[in-house]
């Protein structure tokens, strides 16, 4: 008997999906039937068979000549999902709305992205602004040459010596220049951010600066926030060792910098007068994107709208200035974007910063009418003074091609060798902006 048993509990299995398959087959020719009708009455046996329905579920009746099985429980629980009774479009609509239900919370509530520095944390050491100074260049600015006419100050890390190495050979080597022009070279840098990425990190940089004597090392973190330890630290240096400078350039050390053309701008300008020019950004906004570089949240910074501030990239500004600002920034607060800090420091002597067309700190953008401009060319170089974004390779060529006299340039402007003069000269910012002022503010911040 326990054998005829078994043999009829795989009767029933077998059956009952033969029976599953031509309902499924026959649901998608008769869905919209299936959508509205449904059969009530279902035999004892077929209840026998299936276990009692869920109310409301609906079951086929029992075709005729079905064998009875009497193995209830275990027919119970292989007919467990009734739900595939259901007719097909039902049960794909019913997926549907489950994933809909489960997807659509994520959808409208993004997870916010992470921050890329610890806002509470620099809260905590925002106050402390004072750090030791690990290597010094105390006769940079009294050597035998006498003050500085230029002092060039470069951002840089401990790693990238390439950077420095090539910003030495080309644009920001020191010396005397036409007119008696002296020209200084320094490179402001942090303790680096992982040690263990560059073994040896301190030994390298004492060497360094034995051989060039232009490294100014502070023991700070060398890290994007902490910019502005590196502003205020050059300023404060400016103020105790290099005081008698006349006019500093400031900037990144993938810039191209025409020295030539500052000259230029420089010539016959007054040593004790302020003096701040760059690609100056105007009604800039807080990003409170969280996922972006700029992210600052309200608890840092609440107010609308950011101060007038220059590119990072480079801007000039004179000794005098430098001098004012060292003392302004001791009363404002750290902000941990150095460009807005910088910004809200000239904001307080009341200095508006001046805009040049030669400073392009957010690199060149090929216009979209001409497509076929060839941005990187020597003759187009020669009309800018500060140009961001730029390789090793690429500081190196085109410092060697605006400095060969045999490169021509086919302008109105005739050979490559004349000298330039500028066709805009610099400006003042209005108070009052035109529309080509906005559209130029909003490319830039949004490059930004």
């Amino acid at each position: 008997m326990r054998r005829v048993h078994v043999k009829g509990d795989v009767l029933c299995t077998l059956i009952l999906l033969v029976l599953f398959c031509i309902l499924l087959y026959a649901n998608q020719a008769l869905m919209p039937i299936w959508e509205t009708v449904r059969i009530e009455h279902v035999s004892t046996s077929s209840r026998a068979l299936l276990g009692t329905p869920l109310k409301g579920m609906t079951l086929p009746s029992k075709p005729p000549n079905l064998p009875q099985c009497n193995s209830e429980p275990k027919m119970q629980a292989q007919a467990k999902p009734k739900s595939q009774s259901k007719p097909k479009g039902q049960m794909k609509l019913k997926q549907k709305d489950r994933k809909r239900k489960a997807i659509t919370p994520k959808a409208n509530i993004v997870p916010p992205t992470l921050p890329q520095f610890d806002f509470e944390d620099y809260l905590h050491k925002k106050d402390q602004r004072e750090f030791r100074m690990l290597i010094d260049q105390p006769e940079k600015c009294s050597g035998p040459e006498g003050a500085p006419y230029l002092l060039i100050a470069i951002k840089s890390v401990a790693a990238d010596f390439d950077k420095r190495q090539v910003v030495r050979r080309t644009w920001g080597r020191e010396g005397v220049v036409q007119k008696g022009v002296n020209i200084k070279t320094i490179f402001l840098l942090g303790v680096p951010h992982n040690v263990t990425a560059l073994p040896l990190w301190d030994r390298l940089l004492e060497y360094e600066s034995r051989t060039f004597r232009d490294i100014l090392l502070w023991d700070f973190e060398d890290t994007f926030f902490n910019l502005t330890l590196k502003e205020t630290h050059f300023l404060q240096w400016v103020n105790m060792s290099c005081s008698t400078v006349k006019f500093i350039f400031k900037g990144d050390a993938d810039v191209y910098v025409n020295i030539e053309n500052v000259l230029e701008m420089l010539d016959g300008r007054q040593i004790d007068q302020d003096l701040f020019v760059g690609d100056i950004i105007l009604h800039a906004k807080p990003i409170r994107r969280r996922n972006s570089k700029y992210f600052v949240p309200e608890f840092i910074y609440g107010q609308g709208l950011y101060p007038s501030y220059a590119g990072g990239g480079g801007f000039v500004m004179s000794g005098h200035t430098a001098l004012r600002l060292h003392l302004a920034c001791k009363e404002v607060e750290l902000f941990p974007i150095d460009d807005v800090f910088l910004g809200m420091c000239l904001l307080r002597i009341g200095l508006q910063p001046t805009r040049h067309e030669g400073f392009r700190t957010f690199g060149i953008v090929r216009p979209s009418a001409a497509p076929h401009l060839q941005v990187f060319d020597p003759c187009f170089y020669r009309e800018l003074m500060v140009v961001h974004s730029l390789t090793v390779p690429q500081i190196w060529l085109m410092w060697n091609l605006l400095h060969d006299p045999s490169v021509r340039c086919h302008s109105h402007q005739g050979l490559a060798a004349l000298p330039f003069k500028w066709k805009n000269k610099i400006s003042t910012v209005a108070k009052t902006e035109s529309n080509e002022d906005n559209d130029y503010e909003m490319r830039v911040f949004v490059k930004h």
